[in-house]
This record gives structure tokens, C-alpha cells and sequence, in this order.
């Protein structure tokens, strides 16, 4: 009797394994089986396109071969930087004039005087408009990658993405204090630099900006080192940063708001001066799959000039008219 119950029970666990198998074959067929734990990057690539606000209004083509860096002087001149050249263009895009370098320059920014300070790999450079070398900085740190540069009165910033630290020195060169690095007693994390991004500006009211792109934000500091305050969130929603480490780099509106680009998913926004999200300038869909290194500058009219190193261009981005 126990061994007629049994044989029964196992026919119908056996007719049931293989039901669920022909079920399973017959709605699960490989290619379409759904993974509710899935990376969805196309999804998040094509993102909300109304919530872009600005338009692509023209662009310009520098004549060197791979370019890097990208600022704006005091009147709107356009200045670019990269291998073994620096181009000059005016607000209008027309080439104005150019000179060679020895190696690549990273990053630049002009001083109030016309002088062009730029960011070697390892190292400053300071000319003249002409191309007149003025001064070669010693080399500050022990494993320098020199990606931003910022001057400003008598003060210039230099983002060091080897040595993971800011470099606060006199328009000479010579070193008045780092900023960033580690410091629990002054609540001061230090910089999380994975990869070569590792970007700095100075706001209107004179607080300086660095990005801590592995923990996906922005931080503010005095010029003593002091960390003033921060904002940005690492999330894969629209508001914040995801991967290794974004924004990659970042520039400042007249208003204070921020623009940043990302790398990954390549795209640029906008936050307002308080670090909350407003909208988006260029979604993915605008750049080749694989960009990074998308530079920013922004000039007094608030149009957005955007370095894109896979197109060979300047592309320049305006708000629409609501």
C-alpha cells in the first residue's frame, strides 16, 4: 500500500518537472529571458530628452590634432590647448592666431594681463599672447598629472590627479599650500581621483570648486584649505553622478549655477548655484558612444562652449527661448 502511495506521489512530481519545463521552454526562449537585476545603461543613456533646455547654435574646428583644454580671456577670446599647440579664436569662432608648444598641455586659463598659463603634464608653462615663453615652473609633487588650472588675482590653483591634492601658489610659482588633502580634525575626506578628471574653478564671491569625482561631487574651500561646504550625490538618477568618478569636468555660469560633463554616460547639465539638478544642455544621443573628456567654458553672455575631442570641435550650446 505505502509503496503504491509513493510510486503515485513520484509520477506526479515527475509529470510536473515536466510541464514547468515545457512551459519554461516554450515563454522563456533564450535570448528573451528578462533580468529584473539588470544594468539598464541604454535606458539610462536616452534619459528624458524634454528635459533638455539648451541648443546646439554653431561650432568651430581647431586646426591642431588632438585637443585638451579649452578657456575664454576676459573679452570672450577663446583660447585651446593641446598637442604641441595653443589656438586663439574670437568670440565669434574667427582664428585669430596660434603658436607651438613642446608636448601637451592638459589645460590653460588666461590671466587678466594675457598671460596664458598652461597645464602641462607634469608641470606650468606661462606665455604671452604671442607665444613668447615667460617662465617654466619647477615641478611640484612627487607623481604630478596636471589637469585644471585656475588663475585669479594673484593666486593660481593647480589640480594635481597624480598626487590627488590642489596646489595654491603665487603667479611666480612657488607653493603657498596644498588644499584637499585628508584632515579628519577638519572634516576634509580628501580627493578620490581614479582617472585623469580632476577638475577646479573659482566661484563669483572668490571660494574655490573642486570636483571629488570618485565620491561624486563638488566641494568648495577658502584659499587656506578650509572646506567651506559641498553638494552632488552618487546615484544613477538624472540629478546626481554614477561610475568611477563624474562630473568629469565642470565650468560656472554668470549666475553661479554649474554646467557638468560626465564620461560613461556621456552628457552635460546644469545645477544651480545651490547644487540642485535644473536641467539638461546635451544628452548622450549628441556625442559618439565612448567620449570623454568633454572640456567646458562658459562666457559672460552664458553660452556654453564644449570640447568634444571625438568630433575635433567646439561646440557651442545656448538656452532656448522659452
Amino acid at each position: 500500500m505505502k509503496r503504491n502511495l509513493f510510486l503515485l506521489l513520484a509520477l506526479i512530481l515527475l509529470i510536473a518537472i515536466v510541464l514547468f519545463m515545457g512551459w519554461d521552454m516554450l515563454f522563456n526562449k533564450p535570448g528573451k529571458q528578462v533580468n529584473p537585476y539588470e544594468y539598464d545603461l541604454k535606458s539610462l543613456k536616452e534619459g528624458d530628452t524634454s528635459q533638455i533646455m539648451f541648443a546646439e547654435t554653431g561650432h568651430l574646428t581647431p586646426r591642431m590634432n588632438a585637443t585638451h583644454g579649452i578657456a575664454f580671456n576676459n573679452t570672450d577670446g577663446i583660447f585651446i590647448c593641446g598637442e604641441n599647440n595653443v589656438e586663439i579664436y574670437e568670440s565669434t569662432g574667427k582664428f585669430v592666431t596660434g603658436f607651438a608648444i613642446t608636448g601637451t598641455a592638459n589645460c590653460l586659463d588666461v590671466n587678466q594681463d594675457g598671460s596664458i598659463f598652461l597645464g602641462m603634464e607634469n608641470h606650468v608653462e606661462v606665455f604671452d599672447k604671442t607665444g613668447k615663453q615667460l617662465k617654466i615652473w619647477k615641478t611640484i609633487g612627487n607623481n604630478p598629472v596636471i589637469t585644471s588650472i585656475v588663475v585669479t588675482g594673484k593666486d593660481v590653483f593647480v589640480a594635481d590627479a597624480g598626487d590627488k591634492v590642489v596646489y595654491h601658489c603665487d603667479l611666480s610659482g612657488n607653493l603657498l599650500n596644498k588644499i584637499g588633502e585628508k584632515d579628519p580634525a577638519k572634516g576634509i575626506a580628501g580627493f578620490v581621483v581614479p582617472s585623469p578628471y580632476f577638475d577646479l574653478k573659482v566661484g563669483r564671491d572668490g571660494g574655490l570648486w573642486v570636483v571629488n569625482p570618485g565620491r561624486h561631487r563638488l566641494e568648495k574651500y577658502d584659499h587656506d584649505g578650509n572646506i567651506l561646504s559641498e553638494w552632488g550625490e552618487s546615484t544613477m538618477a538624472m540629478e546626481g553622478f554614477c561610475g568611477c568618478c563624474n562630473p568629469s569636468n565642470f565650468a560656472m555660469l554668470p549666475d553661479g549655477s554649474f554646467v557638468t560633463s560626465e564620461k560613461g554616460i556621456e552628457r552635460i547639465k546644469v545645477y544651480g548655484a545651490d547644487g540642485k539638478f535644473k536641467y539638461v544642455v546635451a544628452g548622450p544621443g549628441s556625442f559618439i558612444e565612448g567620449t570623454r573628456g568633454l572640456d567646458l567654458a562658459v562666457d559672460t553672455k552664458g553660452r556654453i562652449l564644449v570640447l568634444d575631442p571625438e568630433k575635433k570641435q567646439v561646440r557651442i550650446f545656448e538656452l532656448k527661448h522659452q
